[in-house]
Order: structure tokens, then C-alpha cells, then sequence
């Protein structure tokens, strides 16, 4: 038995669990953190995971994560950071707009396509931080601000992968599971 699908298309996915969703953000979010408390403190160069994360559910399930939810989480970077209140409330606010209303070109290509088209998006993000800072009296920081985006942009297929596995159906179609 062929199956209903031919071959050659994308494999159906299960719904997302709100859980999940929101138990990846979380996640992302105390990755944030434990980077810059750990790791590498403030460097610039450094992905920002909960935005990628953000990004990520805001394609994939524009009606549960939204432009709320990354004005929260950005509040939340923002205490975490002790940075301008509301700086990255703005930007993932932003990022999160574009996500969603590009939400359905972005999904019709395959994940490598995908972080190409999401580079200036991630660069748009790290853009209005750097506006704020510098319209706020803030010192340039490094040049090393420039690979954060192309960081999160390789990324990107590793964390859609990671995170379109749970949703994934099973390959192998029998007599009582055709899908």
C-alpha cells in the first residue's frame, strides 16, 4: 500500500503542545541567563536564544505564542539584563510581528532557506537594541554584535529540527494508522 501522501512531500505533524511550547521558552529564556551569568557574561557575539525560540513559535504557531508573549519575555530579559526597560520588550515585540506576518512565506521553504530569510529579521532585532542603547548614551559595543545574527541564523535548522520532533508522526503507515 502506497499510502495517502506521495512521495516526495512533507510529513504531516502532530498539534504542538502548549506544554511544550511554553516549556521551551522557559527554557530558553534560563539559557539566556545561565550565558551570561556563566558562560561569557554580556559578550555581543553571542545568540539570543529566547529569540530564536520566539521566532520559531511564532511561525510555527502564530495563534498560541505572539506578540504578548514576546513583549513578556523581552520584560523578562530586560530585568534579567538590568537594560533599558523595555528594550528587548520592543525588539522581540517587533521580531515577533514579522514572524507572524511572514509566517506563511517563511514555512514553504525547507529550514537552510528559512534561516536565510530570517538573517535580517535577527539582524533587525539586534539593530533596534543597538539604537536604543546608543540613543540612551551608551557606549558601541564590539564588532563582535555583527555575528550574533549569523549565529542565530545557523542555528535556526538545529532548533527547528529539535523542535518539530516531538510533532513528528510516525514514518511507518499500517492498516490502522494510514496517515
Amino acid at each position: 500500500m502506497s499510502g495517502i501522501m506521495p512521495r516526495g512531500t512533507r510529513q504531516l505533524l502532530l498539534p504542538a503542545s502548549p506544554f511544550f511550547i511554553w516549556a521551551s521558552l522557559f527554557l530558553a529564556l534560563l539559557l539566556n541567563m545561565a550565558q551570561s551569568f556563566l558562560v561569557l557574561g554580556r559578550a555581543s557575539w553571542c545568540p539570543d536564544w529566547l529569540l530564536i525560540i520566539l521566532v520559531f513559535w511564532s511561525t510555527h504557531q502564530p495563534q498560541r505564542v505572539g506578540m504578548g508573549a514576546a513583549f513578556f519575555f523581552g520584560f523578562l530579559m530586560d530585568i534579567h539584563q538590568t537594560a533599558l526597560l523595555g528594550q528587548h520588550a520592543l525588539s522581540y515585540t517587533l521580531v515577533s510581528f514579522f514572524a507572524i506576518t511572514l509566517h506563511n512565506r517563511i514555512l514553504w521553504f525547507k529550514t537552510t532557506t528559512q534561516a536565510l530569510q530570517l538573517l535580517p529579521v535577527f539582524a533587525l532585532t539586534h539593530s533596534i537594541d543597538l539604537l536604543m542603547r546608543l540613543g540612551f548614551g551608551n557606549d558601541w559595543p564590539d564588532w563582535g554584535l555583527l555575528f550574533a545574527p549569523m549565529l542565530e541564523s545557523f542555528f535556526w535548522p538545529i532548533v527547528s529540527f529539535l523542535l518539530l520532533l516531538p510533532q513528528r508522526r510516525s514514518p511507518d503507515p499500517d492498516v490502522h494508522r494510514p496517515l
